[in-house]
């Protein structure tokens, strides 16, 4: 179900209310699901007033720009990488500054540990823009809580999303210990060499460049990655791409040879023959898929 768009690029997803009894019943996502969730980008205009407040707790996460939130009369501004949750049933109101309009991912939700994530109540908090941070990687949890229950209200999907949902808050929660996991994760050479692949899908990587950046010869980079992930460094690298040219057919509007060239591939029929191998039918028929 979705709420009429106000800005442009806005994503809004309402779960109905037959789903939300589901997920207040459900032994796994009671304890923590989403209700409503949303993005607005350079929202000028937006505006929230709620007398009586919300059954539901509030995240906003500030992205960009600039806004404020007015709870019982006290009033705090909202700044990028921001966050404020708002309890439930508390007067509020809210909004985005004219002259510097934020950007903002928010989630209304509950459970019966949604207190527990949201305590204690010393906000707004502001994540400082670090290598360890990993801003980034929040981004992503909201976007995939956003399209895994677009794509649909199935049981699987909802117990997910509430998975998805303790990954996010835990990562407000426990900021010190997803901090510390990041930076470890970072100094795993193998973890280094496939962040290494994503950041760089469309330039020509060699296996060589992968041991380098890990600091390990060739040999030895092969033997580990092997040993971690079952397959080669080139196979991981392949699938990557193809990964990321599935997500750009389901939700962008670039043209298949514009696809291949953002994930390295010079050649539209090459690309074509990768992505038919590994999926097991061709872009066009990916994209325009009857599901």
């Amino acid at each position: 179900m979705r709420k009429k768009d106000n800005f442009t690029g806005e994503k809004i997803l309402v779960i109905p209310k037959k789903q939300t009894k589901i997920l207040h019943k459900n032994n796994l996502t009671k304890q923590l699901y989403a209700t409503d969730i949303g993005f607005f980008p350079k929202a000028k205009y937006h505006y929230r007033e709620r007398l009586k407040g919300s059954s539901e707790y509030i995240l906003i996460f500030c992205t960009k720009g600039t806004g404020w939130i007015e709870i019982n009369g006290c009033k705090d501004f909202l700044y990028e990488n921001n966050y404020y949750i708002i309890p439930p049933n508390a007067p509020h109101k809210y909004a985005s500054d004219h002259n510097d309009p934020w950007s903002i991912y928010w989630v209304h939700f509950k459970g019966k540990s949604a207190n527990h994530f949201a305590l204690p109540y010393n906000y707004p908090r502001v994540l400082t823009n670090d290598t360890n941070t990993r801003l980034e990687d929040r981004i992503r949890l909201f976007e995939e809580i956003y399209y895994t229950l677009e794509d649909g209200f199935s049981i699987n999907n909802l117990e997910y999303s509430g998975v998805l949902l303790i990954n996010l808050l835990g990562s407000l929660k426990y900021l010190s210990l997803y901090k510390k996991s990041g930076n470890i994760y970072r100094k795993d050479p193998i973890s280094k060499a496939i962040l290494y692949m994503k950041d760089n899908l469309n330039k020509n990587i060699t296996v060589k460049d992968l041991a380098s950046e890990c600091g390990l010869s060739v040999s030895h980079f092969c033997l580990l990655f092997k040993k971690r992930t079952e397959h080669s460094p080139i196979e991981h690298l392949t699938f990557l791409r193809i990964q990321k040219a599935c997500n750009l057919l389901d939700f962008s509007n670039l043209r298949i040879n514009e696809i291949a060239r953002s994930i390295g591939y010079d050649d539209p029929y090459y690309f074509t023959r990768v992505f038919k191998n590994v999926i097991g039918k061709s872009p066009s028929s990916y994209r325009f898929k009857k599901e």
